[in-house]
């Protein structure tokens, strides 16, 4: 039995649902987060959100979210969602949803038509790669998967919008495509575990809004660039794996590497590992630092919280605790200045 478990009634009640987030970190400066049905509702959350060094290590989103449509039986039935102007949600997939499920990884079930899929999504441990996989559990027919990106690529305290200087051309690599919206950011290569067919229909959808930044005074209103959709055959018992990473993958381990990657979580099962998952969250090495975050999303390195969160952190990892005060200490020590621990380091 999972320990964080959501009823149906709690999962299509936006009202509850859109105010309970996840947030996943690779543990070195990326992170993944939303709400648990997957709708945006602050301009932080991102399925891929990467510090760019050229940038001065802040952290951008660039994948902003996926639109998920199956198609059975001559119907479509779209899985994603988001919040449009006048509280007017497009699309509603968190109506599908059977299941939600927190342990080991984010996992929901939706239910359509005749069809019923699994969706997981990670992750993987210090590298800028996001995967998300779909297992087919029934489907009575033949059917097909479409899926359509939202990439942003800006900072995560700014918001974007419809523009001609957006490089909206795509090029081809294995199993996928890659692109860079705008100069000074990495190619988002965007690939399958088995070779889709990519339709190029770029587009802007604009009016996107944000409840949680607008509840907090701020502009809340975005467009995303959407390149076009990939579209793959599928039947009862298949996996399915997409990787959107900023250096290009090899296909063929992407299955493999995705077990590995969960094998080596924390089971959320109890109270303990939920805490002990947590605290990994927050220690970030990157280009041989070792640091403590301060909060997320919006917080980076801060030296005093550094030092309040350092023994709490520790605890997580008992046989590498004395491992993590000398890597910690090491990084502080390097960047004293006059005798004094900074108290802000890279957001």
């Amino acid at each position: 039995m999972s320990y964080i478990k959501f009823e149906k009634a709690q999962i299509v009640n936006l009202e509850f649902s859109l105010s309970r987030e996840v947030i996943r970190a690779n543990r070195a400066g990326s992170y993944s987060a939303t709400t648990i049905v997957g709708c945006n509702t602050r301009k932080y959350h991102g399925l891929l959100v990467c510090p760019i060094d050229a940038f001065g290590g802040e952290r951008h989103v660039l994948l902003s979210s996926i639109d998920t449509t199956i198609v059975n039986q001559d119907k479509s039935f779209n899985i994603g969602i988001r919040k449009y102007r006048g509280d007017y949600y497009s699309p509603k997939g968190h109506k599908y949803i059977e299941e939600l499920g927190m342990e080991i990884i984010p996992s929901r079930i939706f239910r359509v038509g005749g069809v019923k899929l699994k969706h997981e999504r990670l992750l993987v441990h210090y590298e800028e790669q996001y995967l998300s996989r779909y297992t087919i559990l029934e489907a009575s027919e033949p059917m097909k998967i479409q899926i359509r990106p939202f990439l942003a690529f800006r900072n995560i305290h700014e918001l974007t919008h419809a523009n001609l200087a957006a490089n909206t051309k795509v090029e081809f690599i294995p199993n996928g495509i890659k692109m860079k919206l705008y100069e000074g950011f990495p190619y988002l290569h965007m690939q399958f575990s088995r070779k889709p067919e990519f339709v190029h229909v770029p587009d802007w959808y604009r009016g996107v809004e944000y409840i949680e930044e607008q509840k907090r005074g701020y502009d809340y209103s975005e467009d995303l660039f959407t390149p076009g959709f990939f579209e793959l055959e599928a039947g009862e018992g298949d996996v399915i794996v997409f990787s959107a990473s900023t250096r290009e993958e090899k296909p063929s381990g992407f299955k493999s590497k995705f077990t590995k990657t969960v094998s080596g979580k924390i089971p959320r099962s109890n109270f303990s590992n939920c805490l002990k998952n947590a605290a990994q969250q927050f220690i970030e090495r990157r280009q041989g630092k070792t640091l403590i975050i301060a909060g997320y999303p919006w917080f980076g390195s801060w030296g005093r919280d550094t030092f309040i969160a350092l023994p709490g952190l520790a605890t997580a990892r008992p046989d590498k605790k004395l491992q993590l005060y000398r890597d910690v200490l090491d990084t502080q020590i390097g960047s004293m200045k006059d005798g004094l621990f900074p108290n802000m380091g890279n957001p």
